[in-house]
């Protein structure tokens, strides 16, 4: 069954949310998956009471007797996506009764078994991470202590190669925070002028540049106004998928400074040349960990993270609550294309001057100082990864470039 549009938009938003969560005026690279935390969050609603199930309805955008199939949903659509890995992961201990009914919900491959054995139990995690993402992720982000009774994980791999590869070179931005340093520039040049547009905002314009994959798998390179914070940036950038927010594309730009980072120009030529769209941009890698309980209002965990209640009765008759919930994620994009890779997981305590006689047209996009991502799947438009690109990769003339 096709994931619905009602759930797409779910995910999306909590993408949103998330990176507008932290300091307005926070710049720090990251990246981070809503994709990943959501289905994890869906599962929980369905098995939560009171206050508990009602936060984390709201925090998933659908109701919580819903949650659970639309989550099921998502993960069977995630799993049909060419370039995606995805899975989900339950351990228990033995003593743990589950619901059969909340059980059955999930996938009958997911159960696995906790000993009670710290360092036993972290090592099989640990190894289910890396298997599951390619390596990318080598280590579950929570740690299961004595006291653990349930982990409840997802992970999810993505890797697509550009249609048209980037070139490297050294690039030496000339004003703005990295105007200091050498960096692995990436530049390529293609007709196709309609992968570039901007988004006018509330908050000031956006340039946005579609970056396609072999595989439907495409990253959206986002440059807001110099002053716009990094939620911002990435709001925009999700509201544009949405259509919610209007945008003028590269053949129906003016000329002159047209966007945050972007030039329309004219060039003479000797002969008839076809327009042309010039891209610039740094490499960058990034990895990031995040505590979802310190963002436990976005993630509709206020309730759920107090250990001195059972807040699960639809999980387990055992008293439940969320002790830890983490993520890691890492994102690379090069020359050749793009890999990213999340895992996130809850744990549960107990409780030369010619004569040129033609005009052609060039638009060049520089992403020069700091930008955001969106890693989304081109059909359904589901944002796989997010991110905040502040600290680029170095140039270093004898390191090959991905």
């Amino acid at each position: 069954m096709p994931v619905t549009n009602a759930t797409i938009r779910a995910v999306n938003e909590l993408t949103a949310r998330w990176a507008q969560a932290s300091d307005p005026a926070a710049g720090d690279g990251t990246v981070f998956s809503a994709a990943g935390v959501w289905p994890l969050l869906a599962f929980l609603a369905d098995g939560a009471d009171g206050p508990a199930r009602t936060e984390l309805a709201d925090a998933v955008g659908l109701p919580a007797g819903g949650a659970a199939g639309a989550a099921r949903e998502l993960l069977g659509a995630m799993g049909t996506m060419r370039g995606l890995d995805s899975a989900l992961g339950l351990w228990t201990k033995r003593t743990l009764q589950l619901r059969e009914r909340w059980e059955a919900g999930l996938p009958a491959e997911a159960h696995g078994v906790l000993t009670g054995d710290p360092a036993a139990d972290k090592a099989a995690l640990d190894a289910w991470a890396a298997k599951r993402t390619g390596g990318l992720i080598g280590e579950m982000p929570v740690a299961p202590a004595k006291d653990t009774e349930m982990v409840l994980a997802s992970a999810l791999a993505m890797r697509t190669n550009w249609l048209r590869r980037f070139w490297d070179f050294p690039m030496t931005p000339e004003t703005g925070p990295w105007n200091d340093r050498v960096l692995i520039g990436l530049h390529r040049r293609s007709e196709l002028l309609d992968r570039v547009g901007v988004a006018d905002t509330p908050e000031g314009h956006v340039t946005e540049l579609r970056v396609l994959g072999d595989n439907a798998i495409d990253v959206h390179l986002l440059l807001g106004e110099e002053g716009m914070s990094r939620g911002q940036v990435l709001r925009a950038g999700v509201d544009v998928l949405v259509r919610r927010l209007p945008v003028v594309s590269g053949p129906q730009l003016p000329y002159g400074e047209v966007g945050p980072g972007l030039r329309v120009v004219k060039m003479r030529s000797e002969r008839p040349l076809p327009p042309t769209l010039d891209v610039t941009t740094p490499a960058f890698d990034l990895r990031a960990h995040h505590d979802l309980l310190a963002l436990h209002r976005v993630c509709g965990l206020t309730t759920a993270r107090d250990v001195g209640r059972g807040h699960f009765p639809g999980i387990s008759g055992f008293p439940l609550a969320v002790g830890s919930a983490r993520q890691s994620t890492t994102a690379q994009f090069g020359a050749v294309g793009f890999r990213a890779a999340a895992v996130t997981a809850f744990g549960f305590p107990a409780g030369g001057v010619p004569h040129l006689r033609w005009v052609t047209t060039s638009i060049r996009a520089a992403f020069d100082r700091p930008f955001g991502f969106l890693a989304l799947h081109r059909h359904t438009r589901l944002v796989l990864a997010a991110g905040w690109v502040s600290d680029p990769e170095p140039y270093r003339e004898d390191e090959e470039i991905y």
